[in-house]
C-alpha cells in the first residue's frame, strides 16, 4: 500500500546500549501484525538484530528499518545501536528521520547514551519524545528517572503517559494523561480500566500542566486558557503538536516492550504529534553552480532521493534511500550528484530488518532500498537530470583507534584489502591506509568493539584470518654535528677490478627534510660522470639510519675529494664507496631519533578536566590551551608524541565514562628524549630480529 507524505512518520530510536530500543521496535511490529511472534535479543531472533555478529553479541551493530502500519499511518522505525563504536549508524538514522524517540531505562536512569542522543537532537533541532522503558522490571524506578529528566532538561519535559503501581510497587498499567484513561495488559490485549483511587489528583495535575504547555503555543489558546475555558481534544492535539515541532515540549511516555504495555499509545502519539516528512528536518542542498539553497520536500517535485545507508549480503547490495521529492519507480534514470553519472534504478524494496519486500513505487517521504546500485555510495544524492542538487554529506565522526592488520597466513594481503574495501562500502566510518613507510596496513575505527566486529566479518564473510598489532611509529633519524669520512672500495678479481674512493662531509641541514647532495671537487680527483653514482649511494643509505634503521632526514652530504682508477673505477664502485663513508661517519655525528608529534584536541565535560590533563602529562603531552564550549565543557588543545597515543581512544572513554571525544593530527617531528629513544631503539631491534 502506498502512503501519502502526510501519513508517513520517520522516527529513529536513540539511547544507551541495553535501554530496550530493539525490544520496543519488536513490540511495535508485533502489535501491528507485521510479525506473528515477539523475538528476543537473547534468543537472537529479533527483526532488527539479524546480522550474525548482532546475534552472537546480543547488541545492535547496524541501523535497521522496521516499518509499521497503524491507523492509516506508516511509521518507519529506525532502530540504532547504543554502543558508541557504532555512532556512525546513529548519524545515518538521524539523517533519514524527522523525529527521535530517546529510550531510557527505568532501571538505569540518565545514561551517557541519553545525554548524547539529546545532544544530537539539539544540534539538528529535531522534535523528540522520551520513552521510559522496562517500567515493569525489578529495581526499576520510573519516578527517579522522570525527576532526573526534569532536573536536567527543565519543565519542557511533559509526561503524557504515567505508570500505575500496585501495593508492592509493581507496575500493572498506564494512564493516558491527555485523555484521562487507564489501561492494563490482560492476556495479550490492552484493556481499559478505571483510574485507580488516589491517582485522579496526579492525573489532573499532569493534565493541567499539558494545558498550560498548549496555551503557550498560540495567543488564541493563551486567551482561552486564562478565561478558564477548556480546550477541545483537537485543540489539545494541535497545541501539543505545535509544541513538539517548536521544541517547547518534549513528551515523556513509558511502558514495557516485553508486555506490550504503552506501545499502542506510543504509536498514537507518534501519529498525532510528530512531524511528517514535509514538516521534518530542513535540508540544505548545493546546486551545480555551487550555490546552497533550502531543499523543499514535496510530493509534486521532480524525483530526488538521498542514500543514507548501504548494505551488502550474499544476495547483493542494497542502497537505503529516503525519497525527498517526487516518487521513485524501477528503471527510472537519475543522476548521482557526486559523480555526475546517470544511474538506472534497479528493483525497489521496503526493508523490514533483513526481509526485502519488492514494491513498484517509493513515494515522497518514504524509506526503502534500491537493489544492485554498484556505483552508488552512502551519502549520495540521486536526482532528476532537470534539477541536480547534492544534499549535505552525513557528518561521521573521525575514527581514532588504530591497529595494524595483517593476515595470519602470508600471501593473503589482497584478500584482506578486498574484504575491508567491501566492508567499507557498508560502513564508511572506518579508514584503511597502506603505510608505505612502516610497511603496514593500518585500520582506524571508533573503538575496540567496531575493530573486533570487522575482524569477525573478515573471517565469516571473506574467509580470511587476521591478526592485529600496535601500528609502528614512523620515527626519523638526524645528525647533530658535522663529520668528514673517507669511503674507499677496492676489489680485485680475475679480470678488471672495482675501485672507488671518496671523501664526504656530512652536516646537519635543517632547511630540507630530504637528503641534499653537493660537490666541491677540485682538479678532477673524482670525474663528474661518477657524481650521480655517489649521490645515489648516499640517498639509498639514508633510507636506513644507524640508530634504529629509520630514515635519515635533514642531512647534507658534500663530496669534496677522492681518487679514481682509469680502468677499474665504475659507477657501482663509487656508489659503494659513498655508502661506506656514510656508515663510518654517522655514528660519530651525534645521531638522534626524531619522533612524530601531533596536535590533540580533547572535548570533555568540566568535571573530567583534572583527570584528562593529569593523564596527558603522563603521556609527555604539552597543554597549549583550553577553550570553554557554549553550554558547558572544554576543548583542551595539547601536543603529544604519537608513540604515547596508541590506547588513547580506549583510555579516554574509561576516564570520562564515554563523555569525552578527541581528534589527533600529525604536526611535526621533534627530538626524542633519551628514555623514549632507548625504548624505541630496543623495540626496533626486537622487530628486526623477528623479521
Amino acid at each position: 500500500m502506498s502512503y501519502s507524505v502526510q501519513n508517513i512518520r520517520n522516527v529513529c530510536l536513540l539511547g544507551h546500549g541495553g535501554s530496550g530500543k530493539t525490544a520496543l521496535a519488536e513490540s511495535l511490529l508485533y502489535l501491528t501484525g507485521a510479525i506473528d511472534r515477539m523475538g528476543r535479543a537473547v534468543d537472537g531472533n529479533t527483526t532488527c538484530d539479524y546480522d550474525p555478529e548482532e546475534v552472537k553479541r546480543q547488541i545492535s551493530i547496524s541501523l535497521a528499518v522496521a516499518p509499521v502500519e497503524y491507523k492509516g499511518c506508516k511509521i518507519n522505525v529506525l532502530d540504532t545501536p547504543g554502543s558508541f563504536d557504532f555512532a556512525g549508524e546513529v548519524m545515518e538514522a538521524l539523517r533519514a528521520a524527522d523525529a527521535a524517540i530517546i529510550v531510557c531505562s527505568a532501571k538505569d536512569g540518565l545514561s551517557v547514551g541519553l545525554e548524547k542522543a539529546w545532544q544530537y537532537c539539539q544540534e539538528r533541532n529535531m522534535p523528540r519524545f522520551i520513552y521510559i522503558s522496562k517500567t515493569d522490571e525489578d529495581n526499576s524506578d520510573y519516578n527517579a528517572t522522570f525527576d532526573a529528566l526534569r532536573e536536567k532538561y527543565g519543565n519542557k519535559i511533559a509526561p503524557v503517559v504515567v505508570p500505575i503501581w500496585n501495593e508492592s510497587k509493581k507496575v500493572t498499567g498506564i494512564i493516558d494523561v491527555l485523555n484521562k484513561r487507564a489501561y492494563e495488559i490482560q492476556g495479550d490485549k490492552r484493556v481499559e480500566i478505571d483510574i485507580p483511587e488516589g491517582k485522579d489528583e496526579v492525573v489532573a495535575q499532569f493534565n493541567d500542566a499539558l494545558k498550560e504547555s498548549v496555551a503557550e503555543t498560540s495567543e488564541e489558546f493563551m486567551d482561552k486558557f486564562f478565561s478558564g475555558e477548556d480546550f477541545t481534544y483537537p485543540e489539545m492535539i494541535q497545541g501539543l503538536r505545535a509544541g513538539v515541532r517548536e521544541l517547547s515540549l518534549f513528551p515523556v511516555l513509558c511502558g514495557s516492550a516485553v508486555q506490550g504495555l504503552g506501545s499502542l499509545m506510543l504509536m498514537d502519539f507518534i501519529a498525532d504529534l510528530l512531524p511528517n516528512p514535509m514538516e521534518g528536518n530542513y535540508h540544505k542542498a548545493t546546486r551545480q553552480d555551487g550555490e546552497t539553497e533550502e531543499f523543499v520536500v514535496s510530493s509534486g517535485g521532480v524525483p530526488t532521493a538521498f542514500v543514507f545507508k548501504t548494505m551488502s549480503d550474499q544476495y547483493g547490495k542494497y542502497s537505503y534511500v529516503k525519497v525527498l521529492s517526487g516518487a521513485l519507480t524501477p528503471d527510472l534514470t537519475l543522476v548521482d550528484a557526486r559523480t555526475g553519472t546517470s544511474e538506472k534504478l534497479g528493483r525497489l524494496y521496503i526493508m523490514r530488518g533483513k526481509k526485502a519486500e519488492e514494491v513498484k513505487e517509493l513515494g515522497c517521504g518514504d524509506i526503502g532500498a534500491i537493489g544492485k546500485m554498484e556505483r552508488v555510495r552512502t551519502g549520495d544524492t540521486l536526482c532528476d537530470p532537470r534539477k541536480v542538487v547534492a544534499l549535505k554529506q552525513i557528518p561521521f565522526a573521525e575514527p581514532n583507534y588504530s591497529k595494524a592488520i595483517a593476515p595470519k597466513v602470508r600471501g593473503q594481503e589482497d584478500k584482506v584489502a578486498a574484504g575491508l574495501s567491501k566492508l567499507n562500502e557498508e560502513d564508511p566510518t572506518f579508514t584503511v591506509v597502506n603505510n608505505a613507510e612502516t610497511h603496514q596496513m593500518v585500520i582506524t575505527t571508533a573503538g575496540d568493539i567496531q575493530m573486533d566486529v570487522l575482524v569477525s566479518k573478515l573471517k565469516s564473510r571473506f574467509g580470511v584470518d587476521v591478526e592485529l598489532s600496535d601500528p609502528r611509529v614512523p620515527y626519523r633519524e638526524k645528525i647533530r654535528k658535522t663529520v668528514s669520512k673517507q669511503g674507499r672500495h677496492k676489489k680485485q678479481t680475475g679480470g678488471s677490478g672495482q675501485f672507488g674512493d671518496v671523501w664526504i662531509r656530512f652536516e646537519p641541514n635543517p632547511e630540507s627534510e630530504e637528503p641534499v647532495f653537493a660537490e666541491e671537487v677540485f682538479g678532477g680527483s673524482v670525474p663528474k660522470n661518477f657524481f650521480p653514482a655517489v649521490e645515489k649511494g648516499i640517498k639509498e643509505a639514508c633510507l636506513h639510519g644507524v640508530l634504529a634503521g629509520y630514515p635519515v632526514v635533514n642531512l647534507k652530504a658534500v663530496l669534496y675529494d677522492g681518487s679514481y682508477h682509469p680502468v677499474d673505477s665504475s659507477e657501482i664502485a663509487f656508489k659503494t664507496a659513498a655508502q661506506l663513508a656514510y656508515k663510518a661517519a654517522l655514528p660519530e655525528a651525534n645521531p638522534v631519533l626524531l619522533e612524530p608529534v601531533g596536535e590533540l584536541k580533547v572535548t570533555v565535560p568540566d568535571n573530567y578536566m583534572g583527570d584528562v590533563i593529569g593523564d596527558l602529562n603522563k603521556r609527555r603531552g604539552r597543554v597549549m590551551g583550553m577553550d570553554p564550549l557554549p553550554g558547558g565543557g572544554q576543548v583542551i588543545t595539547a601536543e603529544v608524541p604519537m608513540a604515547e597515543m596508541s590506547s588513547y581512544a580506549i583510555d579516554l572513554r574509561a576516564m570520562t565514562q564515554s563523555r569525552g571525544s578527541f581528534t589527533f593530527h600529525f604536526v611535526r617531528y621533534e627530538d626524542c628524549p633519551p628514555a623514549a629513544q632507548e625504548k624505541a631503539i630496543a623495540a626496533a631491534k626486537a622487530m628486526a630480529e623477528e623479521d
